[in-house]
């Protein structure tokens, strides 16, 4: 369980986060309009920002948990990546998903790479091992972000708008393989995508002046449209 209490989030003395206390049992996806500060959120929970008020991770506050601890707690996808070494191998930038578990004076373990390579073949990229991270299309990229995440092994993962860059062939790719991993660890997803998000089927956190609420009947044309302020017809789910 993830909880939150009196959460608020202030950047260049502007508030974007005010007074958020909840608690987040299992799967959920967050919606929210453009800089309603969804992203922001997710960083939160990994870590990422310094907030006033406490979060906690099934019980222990995560400011007191070490970088290595979190980092087998929750993990964060975000929806593109800038690395130090494009021309790394996709075989390498995976296991780079084990650091938390690797003993800072030895190189990594066997069962590391071996780990790698489980994944690898889990999400059938085995092909692209060898391959350099600049010479990947951008589903590909994403997968791979996938893949790097599930070698950490962590709790929680977080998706922030794993489809936004993809074409509709690769984002229904990429949101089969976010539902499948429900039965794996828990799921944030992040997302603009109202037919991925119903796909998905969690419940939804919806982010709105500051506050972040749990929806009941987010699909409704009625609700959707008190939320975003435009009107909605009937949802099809795309992603089918």
């Amino acid at each position: 369980m993830i909880n939150l209490k009196n959460v608020s989030f202030t950047y260049k003395k502007e508030n974007i986060l005010q007074d958020i206390s909840l608690n987040i049992e299992s799967h959920v996806s967050i919606l929210g309009e453009n800089g309603s500060g969804k992203s922001t959120f997710a960083k939160l929970l990994c870590g990422l920002q310094s907030y006033e008020g406490k979060i906690s991770i099934e019980a222990e506050n995560i400011e007191q948990l070490s970088l290595l601890d979190l980092a087998k707690t929750i993990a964060y996808v975000p929806a593109q990546l800038e690395i130090y070494d494009d021309s790394m191998s996709v075989e390498n930038f995976v296991l780079l998903g084990r650091f938390a578990y690797k003993d800072r004076f030895f190189a990594y373990s066997k069962e590391d790479k071996e780990k790698t390579k489980e994944v690898l073949e889990l999400l059938h990229l085995e092909y692209l091992s060898h391959l350099s991270m600049n010479s990947l299309s951008s589903g590909q990229m994403q997968l791979v972000l996938i893949a790097q995440a599930l070698t950490q092994e962590s709790k929680i993962i977080i998706f922030d708008e794993p489809t936004a860059n993809l074409d509709p062939k690769n984002s229904k790719i990429i949101g089969k393989y976010i539902k499948q991993l429900k039965k794996k660890c828990q799921v944030i997803l992040i997302t603009h995508d109202l037919h991925l998000a119903k796909f998905i089927d969690s419940p939804v956190l919806f982010v709105k002046n500051k506050k972040i609420s749990f929806q009941k009947d987010f699909f409704n044309p009625a609700t959707l449209r008190v939320l975003y302020g435009v009107a909605f017809d009937d949802l099809v789910v795309a992603y089918a």
